[in-house]
């Protein structure tokens, strides 16, 4: 719809702002920021329930599969990047669509740095798995994602790789202004391992799990009419 595009996109422009401002003027206040992000993303949904009468079992649906993709991460902490965080939110998004994804995977990461520690580079994370969410469900329009197992699979890798980068930006944003080449080059070089995991990970669980998953979800979509797919982005 119309409307839910237009909020989504004053939404996105938000998080890059805040964003901006953060890696700008200073990260003291980046729990402050990152809760504002949470309103922030909550907005389509305002707009839809002007719009239509949302149900209650829609929101507590997100919720819960926004808990289930924070809690998801908590046991992997010790093993750095590898975690079904970004499965539970990319099939999710497949299933329930953009919008749906969006803040699924801004919520997870709020709540799950609520267990692992918050810190500036919380912001970072929220709108790197929303827009990871955001992406699954607008290339799923028509089931290209849901009904081809490599370009699933392509996809979960290259946003593995993605979210790194995008981690990246916040810690070289300051060496930008240095143009400090050799340094920003030396970060992302570094944490190629980790971007590899993470890609390594997301090809795993969707590999062995995403086929069920998108069955079950679809099959609680379809019997409790939640989240039509020409009601979302």
């Amino acid at each position: 719809m119309a409307h839910t595009r237009i909020a989504f996109a004053i939404t996105a422009v938000l998080f890059l702002a805040a964003m901006g401002f953060m890696t700008a003027v200073s990260d003291d206040q980046y729990l402050l920021i990152s809760l504002a992000l949470v309103l922030a993303s909550m907005l389509p949904f305002f707009i839809r329930f002007e719009v239509r009468k949302m149900q209650a079992r829609e929101i507590v649906l997100i919720a819960v599969m926004a808990a289930i993709a924070a809690v998801g991460r908590v046991p992997f902490a010790p093993l750095p990047s590898v975690q079904p965080t970004s499965f539970v939110i990319i099939v999710s998004a497949l299933v329930f669509g953009a919008e749906s994804g969006f803040m699924i995977g801004a919520f997870a990461a709020l709540v799950s740095n609520m267990f692992l520690g918050q810190g500036p580079w919380t912001p970072w994370q929220m709108f790197a798995w929303g827009m990871m969410g955001w992406t699954a469900g607008l290339l799923n329009r028509g089931g290209l994602l849901s009904s081809s197992r490599w370009l699933l699979l392509l996809f979960g890798a290259g946003w593995g790789m993605l979210f790194g980068w995008i981690m990246n930006f916040w810690l070289a944003a300051g060496l930008l202004s240095q143009h400090d080449w050799e340094a920003i080059a030396a970060l992302y070089a570094s944490s190629l391992y980790f971007d590899l995991a993470h890609a390594g990970s997301n090809v795993f669980f969707l590999l062995l799990f995403a086929a069920s998953w998108i069955k079950i979800l679809q099959r609680f979509k379809r019997k409790y009419g939640l989240l039509q797919p020409d009601e979302t982005l």
